[in-house]
């Protein structure tokens, strides 16, 4: 894969550090939001929806998660999701890297477990449903590193490393665990185009950009490259841009003391009015309470 394409998705939130192996959130979203945008991060993640329903994708798959399931990204697959039904959606995430169950030493727990594991050979399965005992045994710990990560009791870090190992080591005794070592040819194309397109609007998302313009790219006509892009990420091409846009002005306006009219046009708003609708539509609250801290 070519490394500048891989990078168009990468999300930059840092998850992990040398002393904070992990990252673990909480979040909650109304009905039909966009859960996740298409991205992908090094570090594997796990994802276990409390309420609701979110449609999942994963690559090119996509899956519906209810309440009490969990999902299980590997690092760099590139993930979205979106709120399914009339209640919206709460869930809790695990983001870790796999340099966190590493061993001190090169000993057999690294050989026979960690290694298989970091290079995808024994993983798990990407929906992770309480259907059977294993299933439900791996729900539990996810369930019991919830808990931890929210309570945060003198050595928690401890725990949810260990749950992780004893998930690996129910992976082993349950046969559950998949390989996804093996590239999947089929997909790649279809990837690389979809990476191409983002890398794009990333580099561009301050200025107009034209759905011909990102039609030509791969190339496409306008309503092929349309109904690609929406079989892909679950937005439309539109719909991707002012939601990226819109994230560049909320972490602008976290950190800068600039207008919020001189941020709309930063981020490729010409209409002031327009930046003002759709932030309100994507964060729930308008910019100026955005920035006071005050959001639903």
């Amino acid at each position: 894969m070519d490394p500048q394409l891989k990078s168009t998705l990468k999300e930059s939130r840092i998850h992990s550090g040398h002393l904070q192996p992990f990252g673990a959130y909480h979040m909650e979203y109304g009905p039909g939001e966009h859960v996740l945008d298409c991205h992908w991060h090094e570090e594997s993640e796990i994802f276990l929806v409390l309420e609701g329903e979110v449609l999942f994708q994963l690559d090119e798959e996509h899956f519906p998660v209810r309440a009490g399931e969990a999902v299980f990204i590997d690092g760099g697959d590139i993930h979205a999701g979106h709120a399914l039904g009339g209640a919206g959606c709460k869930f809790f995430a695990l983001v870790f890297g796999a340099g966190l169950l590493t061993s001190a030493q090169y000993d057999i727990i690294q050989d026979q477990v960690i290694l298989p594991f970091q290079e995808r050979r024994v993983t798990f399965p990407r929906l992770i449903q309480p259907s059977g005992s294993a299933g439900q045994e791996l729900l539990k710990h996810i369930q019991a590193m919830m808990t931890a990560c929210t309570v945060k009791p003198p050595g928690y870090e401890a725990a949810v490393k260990g749950r992780l190992l004893l998930m690996l080591q129910e992976l082993a005794v349950s046969g559950m665990a998949c390989d996804r070592s093996l590239n999947r040819s089929g997909s790649a194309v279809k990837l690389e185009r979809l990476k191409k397109v983002i890398l794009h609007i990333q580099q561009h998302y301050d200025r107009p950009i034209r759905l011909q313009e990102l039609a030509d790219l791969i190339p496409m006509s306008e309503g092929q490259f349309c109904r690609f892009f929406k079989s892909m990420t679950g937005q439309t091409p539109v719909d991707y841009i002012n939601s990226y846009r819109i994230r560049q002005a909320a972490e602008m306006l976290r950190v800068e003391d600039k207008k919020i009219s001189d941020i709309a046009l930063e981020v490729g708003f010409d209409n002031i009015s327009y930046f003002i609708r759709v932030f309100r539509k994507i964060m729930k609250c308008p910019p100026s309470a955005f920035r006071k801290g005050i959001s639903p």
